[in-house]
């Protein structure tokens, strides 16, 4: 009996390690997809300026829906000075009211974390957008430029992707906190989120992709 729970234990293990593999190059491919679109991708400005990133990839069954919003993804932040960006930790946002959604069942969002503040936000284990955390709704298109003054003080601004549909939301209300299933997926027991975030922690090869594509869209060039 207990060879067989830990043959279970094993199997529950490694279904879940791939299903963290599937939503790292799901991120890579949602970033890679709305930053392809010059028309309606983020302002190029912005994504320069900011200090971390959060991508919620859209998930069949279990994406942003009315009555149910709920979606896992990863944060990553700026390296030292400013280059690169640092390995991922897994996210969780729950609730909110996430305005574009055209009645689809699967959202793909993500956020720009603007300043100190903000990252620090993304830092603690629970936070409230809206509450806790200023957020705002997004300006879309690559040559956009953030005017407005909610736009400037916000410390985190989002956008969403619903059935081909591009736009900045409004996530106010919405709950994130850290998934600590994910990063220890990731990382092994014991990890320091903070350290993953602060650029302690190698990025994982299966995060590759997507801190690559990061690298693409953002001020800073890798060697």
């Amino acid at each position: 009996m207990k060879r067989l729970a830990c043959l279970f234990s094993f199997a529950v293990l490694c279904h879940a390690g791939e299903a963290e593999k599937k939503r790292l190059q799901s991120s890579a491919e949602v970033l890679q997809e709305i930053m392809g679109t010059s028309d309606k991708a983020i302002p190029q400005d912005l994504f320069a300026r900011a200090q971390c990133a959060v991508i919620i990839p859209g998930m069949k069954k279990a994406g942003f829906v009315f009555g149910g919003k709920y979606g896992r993804g990863f944060a990553t932040c700026r390296g030292q000075n400013g280059k690169g960006w640092t390995a991922p930790v897994g996210m969780r946002v729950e609730g909110g009211s996430f305005g574009l959604q055209i009645g689809g069942a699967e959202s793909d969002v993500i956020m720009l974390v603007m300043n100190q503040k903000g990252m620090e936000r993304l830092l603690s284990s629970k936070f409230t957008l809206g509450g806790e955390a200023s957020a705002a709704a997004g300006p879309v298109g690559r040559d956009a430029k953030a005017e407005t003054d909610a736009t400037m003080r916000a410390e985190m601004l989002s956008w969403s992707r619903s059935r081909g549909v591009f736009g900045g939301i409004s996530l106010n209300g919405a709950t994130m906190r850290d998934d600590g299933d994910v990063d220890r997926e990731l990382y092994g027991a014991g990890v320091d989120r903070k350290a993953v975030l602060r650029g302690q922690k190698q990025v994982p090869a299966a995060a590759k992709a997507l801190i690559a594509e990061l690298n693409k869209y953002s001020a800073f060039k890798g060697k």
